[in-house]
């Protein structure tokens, strides 16, 4: 799907919900200029086609006490049998991975690991991530500061 698969108001529904997801039908409707029926319409179309995934509370980690940020290049043996599917397996039961994505490059996966401090991180690498008989090194880039972190896509 395209951008040019949505008309304006569709692109401006998924903006206004993007900033805030808690609009009502009414007020999203007054924003995007369209009367209540036909937004709430659209937006069921948008839920019902996948564009819409679900709606989410962003929480300030810091003020949950995790205060490590880390990127972690993860590269795993090439002729381990089963490594691919047992380090996925793995990233979807560890609730500190917050993010991971498969890259091309020297590593094979970097994810983004949440931890109170980095004693925990440490322990999280030495009982799951190291554990793993497939993976053969991890290379650590502790974030300093987040200069910009967004989570709306750049629609409309």
């Amino acid at each position: 799907m395209e951008t040019n698969d949505f008309d304006r108001a569709s692109l401006l529904i998924l903006q206004e919900l993007q900033a805030d997801a808690r609009l009502s039908t009414q007020a999203l409707a007054e924003k995007v200029g369209l009367s209540a029926t036909p937004v709430w319409r659209r937006v069921k179309e948008l839920e019902e086609r996948g564009v819409i995934r679900g709606q989410v509370v962003l929480v300030d980690r810091e003020k949950l006490g995790l205060s490590i940020l880390v990127l972690a290049h993860v590269s795993l043996v090439r002729h381990s049998e089963g490594a691919v599917e047992q380090f996925e397996r793995l990233v979807g039961t560890r609730r500190e991975i917050i993010e991971c994505h498969a890259i091309t490059g020297e590593a094979d996966y970097v994810i983004k690991v949440v931890a109170a401090d980095m004693k925990a991180y440490d322990l999280f690498l030495q009982q799951h991530i190291f554990k793993l008989p497939g993976v053969s090194s991890v290379r650590s880039n502790v974030v300093l500061r987040e200069v910009k972190y967004e989570t709306a896509l750049p629609v409309g």
